[in-house]
């Protein structure tokens, strides 16, 4: 699998946290193991340039997803698709702004913000209810197994 993690940003960032988290999500979700990931975390001018030009509503936003190859999960006994997935944008300063509004951490809510930008590039949305349940339920226990596994020791 290869992900890239590209920080662009001012912020200090544990990018070996993101990409921990977003290993753990494709895996999780049997995305094809040669499958191609970008993520990258940009300041709030050029999130507001990518917002305002892609979704045409104005501001930095928290996080955007730009599919490649339109791969879906795998299933079981079902070999996924190869291909790039895409690319997940964060901004930091954005999360850093939801997270102390939250209560929780800055990388938490980057690990979050991964996790959700990961199901957009999978096909999932929250456009309506039914779907919004099914999105952040899955998000929800993707980020808690990982933060539940994330600090075990090995073996």
């Amino acid at each position: 699998m290869s992900i890239d993690v590209l920080n662009e940003s001012e912020h200090d960032v544990d990018e070996l946290e993101l990409l921990g988290c977003a290993r753990y999500v494709l895996e999780q979700m049997r995305v094809h193991p040669e499958a191609d990931l970008c993520i990258t975390l940009v300041d709030e001018p050029a999130m507001e340039v990518l917002h305002v030009q892609w979704m045409d509503l104005p501001g930095p936003t928290d996080v955007m997803s730009f599919p490649m190859d339109e791969l879906r999960p795998g299933t079981e006994g079902v070999d996924p698709e190869e291909g790039a997935l895409g690319d997940v944008v964060l901004c930091p300063s954005v999360a850093a702004r939801q997270a102390a509004e939250a209560g929780h951490a800055p990388i938490e809510e980057l690990l979050l913000l991964t996790t959700h930008g990961i199901l957009h590039l999978l096909g999932y949305d929250h456009a309506e209810p039914d779907e919004e349940r099914e999105m952040f339920e899955l998000q929800r226990q993707l980020l808690l197994t990982f933060l539940a596994t994330r600090n075990r020791p090995a073996g």
